[in-house]
C-alpha cells in the first residue's frame, strides 16, 4: 500500500470565496492545493456583468499570499435579463470561464436567479454559439416538491427540454446527488459533464440527523440516499471523463449555520484533495485520482493540464475546530476529526 501520492496540481471546478475579510480568510487553503478554481458569482449583490466580474478577480489576486500560484476562473450570474451581449463580452474577456444558472431560490443568495429558464433563452442561444459552458444547479424550487426529489425533478422538467431546445450548449451539472443525475449524464452526449463534491462522495442524508441536528452538514443540493451515494462514488472511480472534481466549497459564519434558519453551505477547502484521496483510497482506485482531480476538468473546459505536481502522504492528522472567518469563525467539515491523507508542506491554522 503506497503511502504517498504524487499528482498534477488539480483544480477546483466550482468554489465559492465570498468577499472582503471573508476572502482574504479562505483563499489560502484553496490556492495551496489548486492551480486553479471557477469561483461561484453568487455575492451580494451577484456578479452579473464582465466588468463586475473583473473587478471581483481584481480583489482575489490581490488577496493571494506572497509567491501564491493560483488562477481565479470567474463566472457570470444569469438573470431573467441579462443581455447576449454580455454573453459575448464574457467569450472574449479570457478570464471567464462560464455562467451560472441559480434558478431563483434554489441555494445561498439565489434571491436573482432565473424565474423561468425560457426568459433566457436569448442569453442561452448566445452562449451555446459562444462555446462557454452553463453551470446548473439543478434542482426546482416548486414548494410541492420534496426537497430529496428536486435535482431528479429538474433533469425531466428542465434539463431534457433545455438540451433539446439547444443541443450544441456546454453543460456542467454541478455538484450532482443522485443517481439519476448519474445516470443522466453517463447518457448525454459529449457536452455534458457533471462534478462531484466531497462530501456527496462520503456523507450521506443520515449525516444530518446523526445524535441531533447537525447544521454543519446541512448543504444544498442535501444530502441523499445511501444508495445515490454509492452512485456518485461509482461515477467518480469510473475513469468517465464526463465526471470531475467540484468542492462546492462554500464558508458561512458560525452563528450563520448555527441559528433558527441556518443557511445552506458545507467548508471543505481546508482540506479538499485529501477528502477525495480517502474516497479513492477506500476504495483502492488511488491511481484514478490524478484523471478525476487533475485532467478531466481541465480537459472539459478547455485548458492545459497543470504541469506542477503536488505530493499527499498517508499520515493523518486532525481538521481544526474552527476557522477564522473574517470578523467571525466558521466550522469546517470534519471540525476535530481525523483526516487520513496531508497535504506535503501545507499549512492550517485555526482559531479556537
Amino acid at each position: 500500500m503506497a503511502d504517498t501520492l504524487t499528482l498534477r496540481r488539480p483544480d477546483d471546478w466550482h468554489l465559492h470565496l465570498r468577499d472582503g475579510a471573508e476572502l482574504r480568510s479562505v483563499l489560502r487553503f484553496t490556492a495551496e492545493r489548486f492551480a486553479r478554481a471557477i469561483v461561484m458569482p453568487n455575492l451580494t449583490p451577484p456578479v452579473t456583468t464582465v466588468a463586475q466580474a473583473a473587478a471581483y478577480r481584481k480583489r482575489i489576486l490581490e488577496a493571494l499570499g506572497p509567491g501564491a500560484k493560483f488562477e481565479p476562473l470567474m463566472t457570470l450570474y444569469l438573470t431573467d435579463v441579462t443581455p447576449a451581449r454580455e454573453i459575448e463580452a464574457a467569450r472574449t474577456s479570457g478570464f471567464i470561464g462560464g455562467v451560472k444558472l441559480y434558478p431563483a431560490g434554489a441555494t445561498t443568495f439565489s434571491e436573482a436567479g432565473v424565474t423561468r429558464i425560457e426568459h433566457c433563452f436569448e442569453a442561452l442561444e448566445s452562449l451555446q454559439q459562444s462555446g462557454l459552458p452553463l453551470l446548473v444547479h439543478g434542482e426546482v424550487t416548486d414548494p410541492a416538491v420534496d426537497v430529496f426529489d428536486r435535482e431528479a425533478r429538474f433533469i425531466d422538467a428542465v434539463l431534457v427540454p433545455l438540451i433539446q431546445r439547444f443541443p450544441r450548449l456546454r453543460i456542467v451539472f454541478e455538484h450532482v446527488t443522485t443517481r439519476a443525475a448519474v445516470e443522466f449524464v453517463n447518457t448525454a452526449h459529449a457536452g455534458i459533464g457533471a462534478t462531484l463534491t466531497p462530501q456527496h462522495l462520503i456523507e450521506n442524508r443520515n449525516a444530518i440527523f446523526r445524535g441531533g441536528l447537525r447544521p454543519h452538514y446541512y448543504c444544498l443540493p442535501v444530502l441523499k440516499r445511501e444508495s445515490d451515494r454509492q452512485a456518485l462514488v461509482a461515477a467518480a472511480l469510473s475513469g468517465n471523463p464526463k465526471f470531475f472534481l467540484g468542492t462546492d466549497s462554500a464558508p458561512h459564519a458560525r452563528n450563520a449555520k448555527e441559528s433558527a434558519c441556518g443557511c445552506a453551505g458545507m467548508f471543505t477547502a481546508h482540506a479538499a484533495i485529501e477528502l477525495y484521496a480517502e474516497v479513492f483510497d477506500a476504495a483502492g482506485k488511488l491511481g484514478r485520482l490524478e484523471g478525476f482531480a487533475s485532467e478531466f476538468g481541465a480537459q472539459f473546459y478547455g485548458r492545459p493540464k497543470n504541469e506542477e505536481r503536488i505530493t499527499l502522504e498517508r499520515r493523518e492528522w486532525r481538521a481544526p475546530e474552527r476557522i477564522a472567518f473574517g470578523a467571525n469563525e466558521l466550522v469546517p467539515y470534519r471540525a476535530g476529526q481525523a483526516i487520513a491523507w496531508s497535504l506535503a508542506d501545507a499549512t492550517v491554522t485555526s482559531r479556537g
